[in-house]
């Protein structure tokens, strides 16, 4: 409480800074044991669980994008453009993505889409006309996490999903659903919408957990999240990529940090975050969002929903309502949300929030 009230807090702050550190050494040393890690990739293994499926790993070598493309049974080698255009127009974007989070820019729409053709003849050159007609998963580098990837015009329509790495994505894939399936919906304070769409969503899960008000105090939400299989926490985030672990969503009471998760016996096995909005305009980039996905797959979180841009308060709330549609159905969330992003009205703050939302991770 002490920053919130404008008082300085050197002492506390290197305190924090210290724990942290102890913590990420004492977390480094526990991931040690994961599958897969420290071994030899097996490509083969990959290859077999994509199916029908395409894995677009991206890389940069000497200044130019690679793009390898593995499904089919083999893995292919393609070559994009500079890098440093692709990173250029990705910033372009995602301007434009902010710019069309508000009412009244729907002129900017083409130059955005213009900007997503560019972005792809750039990230995946002659890989775009080979993905198949399967779910994408694409794997980007930490330098190209500004690119809302859902559109560019070969992955637009698709089930397309982001994942930290090759094998984050198999681990996730190779998660079990959890047994149960209980629904756990959570409206932190502050939010410009009131997080408006969780009364609406809760009416689809038939009796699912809704905290909100004094309910949605950190302590009872992390209780409540414990082998949740869906949650959905409409609540302001602050995401770190240096320490994914130290991200944190404000509850009622005060933060809740992903940390905090190791405490559970398990994380939930889909986790939708609904909020990044307009009023705050502070991005999230997908690095930061990727190193939570990485932090909270091995303790049993299989995909997460987020969005990686400001987006527009209003839009949201139609999106994450088109969302749940196809998650209550039994879809996949990379399958929901494409289905969702089809179903939104086609004025530029729907298409803008339903570009910014993406799915990581393999659930």
């Amino acid at each position: 409480g002490a920053r919130m009230d404008g008082r300085p807090v050197p002492t506390l702050e290197r305190e924090q800074r210290r724990l942290e550190r102890e913590i990420r050494s004492r977390t480094l040393h526990i991931r040690g044991e994961s599958p897969g890690d420290g071994d030899r990739f097996d490509v083969g293994r990959l290859l077999e669980r994509l199916g029908d499926a395409r894995l677009v790993e991206i890389a940069v070598l000497d200044g130019r994008v690679q793009v390898l493309l593995c499904g089919g049974g083999r893995v292919r080698r393609f070559v994009g453009g500079p890098v440093a255009a692709a990173e250029r127009e990705a910033e372009h974007v995602q301007a434009g993505l902010r710019r069309l989070a508000h009412p009244g820019a729907q002129a900017r729409l083409p130059v955005v889409e213009a900007s997503g053709r560019r972005l792809e003849e750039l990230l995946l050159g002659e890989a775009a006309a080979r993905l198949g007609s399967g779910p994408v998963v694409v794997v980007p580098p930490a330098r190209l996490h500004q690119v809302p990837w859902a559109l560019l015009p070969s992955l637009r329509q698709r089930v397309l999903s982001v994942s930290p790495s090759a094998s984050s994505w198999l681990r996730a894939r190779e998660t079990e659903p959890t047994p149960g399936g209980r629904r756990v919906l959570v409206r932190g304070p502050g939010l410009a919408t009131g997080g408006a769409e969780v009364p609406e969503v809760a009416g689809r899960y038939g009796r699912p957990t809704v905290l909100e008000h004094e309910d949605a105090r950190a302590s009872r939400v992390l209780e409540e999240l414990d082998g949740a299989a869906l949650a959905h926490i409409a609540a302001h985030g602050t995401f770190r990529a240096d320490s994914p672990m130290f991200s944190s969503l404000r509850m009622a009471d005060g933060p809740l940090i992903v940390h905090d998760f190791e405490r559970l016996a398990r994380s939930p096995y889909r986790i939708i975050l609904s909020s990044c909005d307009t009023a705050r305009l502070a991005s999230v980039g997908a690095d930061e969002l990727l190193g939570l996905v990485a932090a909270l797959l091995p303790l049993g979180t299989a995909g997460v929903v987020a969005s990686s841009a400001p987006v527009n308060d209003e839009a949201v709330v139609a999106l994450m309502l088109a969302l749940h549609k196809g998650v209550s159905a039994g879809l996949s969330l990379a399958e929901a949300l494409r289905d969702a992003r089809a179903a939104l009205p086609g004025d530029a703050p729907h298409q803008a929030t339903g570009w910014a939302f993406t799915a990581f991770g393999a659930a």
